[in-house]
């Protein structure tokens, strides 16, 4: 056995406590962050934070900018310009940037010095945001555990249904191109070489094609351990993939026939993205347990959700022996966190938010269309739900001349990602439009804009798309190339 090189680490002697006290190190302060110039940024990003993501960041041109402030559907960078965001987050920002009901009630928190952390006592802002979910949330979902992330929502979600399932029945399915978050847990449930890399898996799993009604059924036939099934509703890393109507009622039918509690993850589908509060009940049907994140925050508070039918919880950890094996962390629940989450239910309502994405997520996904058919030699597909919209490019061989194709086409696979790469570079770079992209399919742009985008950020958007595919895809590329070089 190798053992590990420690002739290079140094050494440390503890502080010493003198008559003034501990020194203070050379600490930035809050002005000279703001301050930072992209030169000094840049340094201490790779010094400190992500090296590695430094590398894709300058691919795309993202490293040139520094944003200063945001407000609304716009970022505003370094120099005054203003970037219209068609990226929102991952679904992070349903209320777009510092939405003034979402800043008004985080500033009332503070001034009247509310507790944040109080974990020896009931919380009247916890509560009262679970009881605010139960209430968003149909059938009898209506226990909520919080927490402040999507990663450990869904922890949340697939321990309290292994709970509930019992130990005679522990395997549990998921599906290809999934992505449920990247913690240990629920890193045996997403389908990704990359997050996965060399970790030991948890070995109860079992993997099924996404939206296969009869694998599911297979599975569930043959293996009697099988106790919980994982899916999200809309595969967002997947590149904004769904199942049909029929597929989701038989899954619920095949669940109850089998005994098996279905897991739906909606931390990046739900809270009114897809048209909907959660994106199942465009289906009729409801899920055992499911997960919220992402915009529940309200886009200025980390908060991720758990929810699920009072008996599946109960069986988990219904008595007071049981009642702690997962019981809030120190960081969920707290004070202006919830603050935060409560007021933005009641905008996401009251502004009429989940109508506005479903009605102007159809317009986009009309004008997309429209750009698809004028541009199909570049554009494969255009598909989603409100405002979860994949755009998907040809491999890039297909969008050359014919006579080009057959030598370009063995590259495809090394290749993919590139196109929607230069895409979304230019769009930035010269039309200060931010677009995101997706983890498994990477010749998919996601579009995931706030759910206050109106018609005229739809236009916007569209028309710029619309003009840089219009120049062709020699020139793109010569353009990309430039951008490089500069």
């Amino acid at each position: 056995m190798t053992k590990p090189d420690t002739a290079a680490r140094p050494t440390i002697a503890a502080p010493a406590l003198v008559p003034g006290g501990i020194p203070k190190p050379a600490l930035m302060t809050v002005e000279q962050a703001k301050a930072m110039d992209v030169a000094r940024l840049t340094d201490l990003f790779k010094a400190h934070l992500n090296p590695g993501q430094l590398h894709f960041m300058k691919l795309l041109g993202f490293h040139k900018i520094k944003i200063e402030r945001a407000e609304g559907m716009y970022y505003v960078d370094q120099n005054g310009r203003k970037i219209l965001d068609f990226f929102g987050g991952f679904g992070s920002l349903a209320f777009g940037h510092n939405h003034p009901r979402i800043l008004e009630a985080r500033k009332k928190f503070q001034e009247e010095k509310r507790q944040e952390i109080a974990i020896a006592f009931m919380s009247q802002y916890a509560t009262a945001l679970a009881y605010n979910i139960a209430q968003c949330s149909p059938g009898d979902l209506d226990m909520v555990f919080l927490g402040s992330s999507g990663s450990e929502a869904m922890e949340a979600a697939v321990k309290v249904a292994e709970r509930a399932a019992g130990p005679k029945r522990p395997k549990i399915v998921y599906a290809e191109n999934s992505f449920h978050g990247k913690t240990k847990g629920v890193l045996a449930i997403t389908d990704g070489s990359l997050y996965r890399a060399e970790f030991k898996m948890a070995d109860n799993t079992v993997r099924v094609p996404f939206g296969d009604i009869d694998a599911i059924e297979r599975a569930f036939r043959s293996d009697p351990e099988i106790g919980v099934i994982v899916l999200e509703t809309v595969q967002g890393g997947g590149g904004i993939i769904q199942a049909p109507a029929e597929f989701w009622q038989k899954l619920r039918a095949l669940c109850d026939r089998y005994g098996v509690l279905w897991v739906a993850d909606e931390v990046q589908c739900g809270y009114g993205r897809t048209g909907r509060f959660y994106a199942f009940e465009h289906y009729g049907v409801v899920p055992d347990v499911t997960a919220l994140a992402k915009s529940l925050g309200a886009g200025k508070a980390a908060v991720g959700a758990m929810i699920a039918r009072r008996d599946v919880y109960m069986k988990a950890y219904g008595t007071p022996k049981t009642a702690m094996i997962h019981a809030m962390a120190t960081f969920g629940g707290i004070g202006e966190a919830c603050v935060t989450a409560i007021e933005g239910l009641n905008v996401l309502y009251d502004e009429h938010l989940i109508d506005n994405s479903a009605d102007t997520g159809a317009y986009l996904l009309e004008r997309l269309k429209a750009v698809q058919a004028k541009h199909p030699k570049i554009i494969k597909d255009v598909r989603g739900k409100g405002f979860m919209i994949g755009l998907e490019f040809h491999d890039f061989s297909q969008t050359l001349p014919m006579v080009l194709r057959p030598v370009v086409s063995v590259l495809d696979d090394k290749l993919k990602g590139s196109l929607s790469g230069f895409v979304g570079s230019l769009l930035l770079r010269d039309y200060d439009v931010l677009v995101a992209f997706t983890e498994y399919n990477r010749n998919v742009i996601r579009l995931e804009p706030p759910l206050i985008c109106g018609r005229e950020h739809v236009d916007r958007f569209v028309e710029a798309l619309d003009s840089l595919l219009s120049r062709g895809i020699v020139s793109i590329v010569k353009d990309f190339v430039k951008s490089q070089m500069n």
